[in-house]
């Protein structure tokens, strides 16, 4: 079993930057691929983003990219975030969660059904 810890969140104003970092504990964190999924007031979780096991290939939403990257340092057992240029509708809890499908498919990617491991998220808000 993983257990996830997101950390990192915070308060920020539109245009600036934040990174979160998601921590685990009880299994290598390198024998997964690992997705980023946010989640608004009264909207369904949203896929942001998914990297491979060994950070070799990344995959984001429309709606991020070219602002979010993610990374991974598997010695530290660490996924990051990095966030830039936040606007207000980047307001969500943000999570991070495990990949636990054999294959990759763009659909799979984006479906909260193939992660079976979640943090517990981290609330960023955007002022404007």
């Amino acid at each position: 079993q993983v257990q996830l810890v997101e950390s990192g969140g915070g308060v920020v104003q539109a245009g600036n930057s934040l990174r979160l970092s998601c921590a685990a504990s009880g299994r290598t964190l390198s024998s997964y691929p690992v997705g980023w999924f946010r989640q608004a007031p009264g909207k369904e979780r949203e896929f942001v983003g998914h990297i491979s096991r060994f950070g070799g290939n990344t995959y984001y939403a429309d709606s991020v990219k070219g602002r979010f990257t993610i990374s991974r340092d598997n010695e530290k057992n660490t996924v990051y975030l990095q966030m830039n240029t936040l606007m207000p509708e980047d307001t969500a809890v943000y999570y991070c969660a495990t990949y636990w499908q054999s294959g990759s498919s763009y659909r799979s990617r984006i479906s909260p059904s193939s992660y079976d491991y979640w943090g517990q998220g981290a609330q960023v808000t955007v002022s404007s």
